[in-house]
């Protein structure tokens, strides 16, 4: 019912997952990121702490391998889950366990890792990493934005997707961007409209969290701010 892909962005250090679904909220269950650590997905019949304890052991200082072997090790419902992760070295890992849902696949490369499940072709996770390689002069929400779509336009899943989502964690704990659409028609072109929208202002948003004195400060959409300019959006 998923496709996803987790990525590290060597130039920057900045982790992302990209996840679409037919289930309604998907990024809600399935996407994970944290700043300097890593990136992981927990999908297929969801397990949501799977996630963070793939990131709790590359905090700890193991790498995605040995974090993802820890994880299958232990999990005593391990053949219902599908997980990926990257590390902050590049290193990825992927697991499919062997209840895994329809034609369902992983592809992996350094910096990236993309899974899926119920998917129209085993072709889709490669067909992702490709995207996400073409792109790679561009912001890595671009290239994770990127991928999503060429996933849809290899077959994506079986059946229609209705939920799509974008994590992005940079130099501040918090994700940078956390963009969700939870139930829709075209879930995948609402995101990529979202993250057009949230790009230029993601970083005003950071400066307020740390130094409101010099942030932008701006009112309603329309109104002049503080320097006698009119901003487009309002930024809260």
């Amino acid at each position: 019912m998923t496709f996803s892909l987790a990525a590290r962005c060597p130039q920057t250090g900045m982790f992302g997952v990209v996840v679409s679904s037919s289930s309604p909220a998907v990024a809600a269950r399935c996407a994970y990121v944290r700043a300097g650590v890593g990136a992981a997905c927990s999908q297929n019949i969801t397990d949501p702490r799977l996630g963070p304890r793939l990131l709790d052991l590359l905090g700890g200082g193991v790498a995605a391998a040995e974090a993802m072997a820890a994880v299958v090790a232990v999990e005593p419902r391990i053949g219902y889950r599908q997980l990926t992760v990257v590390d902050a070295a590049g290193g990825t890992a992927a697991f499919s366990g062997a209840h895994t849902l329809g034609t369902h696949n992983t592809a992996e490369t350094e910096n990236a890792v993309a899974a899926g499940n119920l998917l129209a072709t085993p072709e889709i996770p490669g067909a992702m990493l490709l995207a996400f390689a073409e792109h790679r002069a561009a912001h890595l929400g671009d290239r994770l934005v990127a991928a999503l779509a060429a996933a849809l336009a290899a077959g994506g899943e079986a059946g229609p997707v209705r939920s799509a989502g974008l994590l992005l964690a940079a130099e501040v704990p918090w994700p940078v961007a956390d963009l969700r659409v939870d139930w829709s028609d075209h879930p995948i072109d609402d995101l990529a409209r979202l993250w057009t929208l949230w790009k230029p202002q993601m970083a005003d948003y950071v400066t307020r969290a740390l130094n409101p004195e010099s942030a932008p400060s701006y009112g309603v959409p329309g109104d002049p701010d503080r320097t006698g300019q009119t901003p487009t959006h309002g930024l809260r």
